[in-house]
């Protein structure tokens, strides 16, 4: 019998509530450590699975998910997966954790689709995991969506996460470059939505040791100001979306009124900020007539 099958004297009960008290000394919140002690045991726990006894295998895997979410790295990583919308997500550090405002810039999302109703062309800039634009590709049949990235490393990441997908995953294509460079030429003028949630934190800003430290930099930092690239989608937006089509950008409440006026002066007729579920203004719908 292989040593990692053996059973331990512990039973997943025991290590649960080790784990609690850990946290608890630490102050995480008690739900993340039945989170990472049920993703070490394969699924929940629950009546008699708390009293089996956890093999060497398993202990070792416990133990290494406590350690990484003792030593501050961000619940999502330590897990390897996250929910979006309707999705589970593979997440790691080489994408943006997938957070609760950009499901709500998905929701505007869906209503520009329907808005503008038949075959909708999407374009999803800088797609990291593909939250958004595999959200849209599994929540609209109506869409081909592509999906682009300058990270390969992300790409890596939207790609397995493609794998999973399904019947929806060939209405969806991923492509490698910066911004619209990485588009083909001939969706100049057809796109009826261009969305993204691009980097937008100033340089300056302080970010939280859990975000600073774990997640990719190029996928948090926008310039002194962060605005460089909002203001470069917003500049280039136009050439590549087709009549009636729109302009959907995640970004912080103190960057919306300027971007905002921006969007205004570049020829896109209709404009309005969106709030996150904090109320607080989080995106920019930006339509052209």
């Amino acid at each position: 019998m292989k040593s990692d099958s053996v059973k331990s004297t512990v039973s997943w009960r025991a290590l649960l509530d080790e784990a609690i008290h850990n946290f608890s000394e630490a102050g995480l919140p008690e739900i993340e450590a039945r989170w990472i002690t049920e993703e070490a045991a394969g699924g929940q726990l629950i009546g008699v699975s708390f009293e089996e006894l956890v093999t060497n295998r398993a202990m070792a895997h416990y133990d290494n998910l406590i350690s990484r979410r003792l030593n501050g790295e961000p619940l999502q990583y330590v897990l390897g997966h996250w929910q979006f919308r309707k999705l589970d997500l593979m997440v790691d550090q080489r994408v943006l954790i997938p957070r609760p405002e950009t499901e709500v810039l998905v929701n505007h999302a869906l209503d520009e689709i329907d808005r503008q109703g038949n075959e909708v062309l999407v374009a999803d800039l800088g797609t990291g995991s593909g939250a958004i634009g595999f959200s849209i590709a599994v929540e609209r049949i109506s869409t081909q969506v592509w999906c682009t990235d300058l990270s390969e490393e992300a790409l890596m990441v939207a790609r397995a996460n493609l794998a999973g997908l399904g019947q929806p995953a060939k209405r969806v294509s991923l492509c490698q470059g910066s911004w619209f460079e990485a588009l083909p030429k001939s969706l100049q003028g057809k796109l009826g939505l261009v969305i993204s949630n691009p980097p937008y934190v100033p340089t300056s800003e302080t970010l939280p040791p859990e975000v600073k430290d774990w997640e990719p930099s190029m996928a948090l930092y926008g310039g002194r100001e962060g605005t460089d690239y909002l203001q470069k989608l917003i500049h280039e937006s136009p050439s590549w979306l087709a009549s009636k089509g729109a302009l959907i950008l995640e970004m912080s409440p103190n960057q919306t009124e300027s971007m905002s006026s921006l969007a205004l002066s570049k020829g896109f007729n209709e404009v309005f900020v969106g709030s996150d579920l904090a109320d607080k203004p989080r995106l920019l719908v930006a339509r052209k007539s």
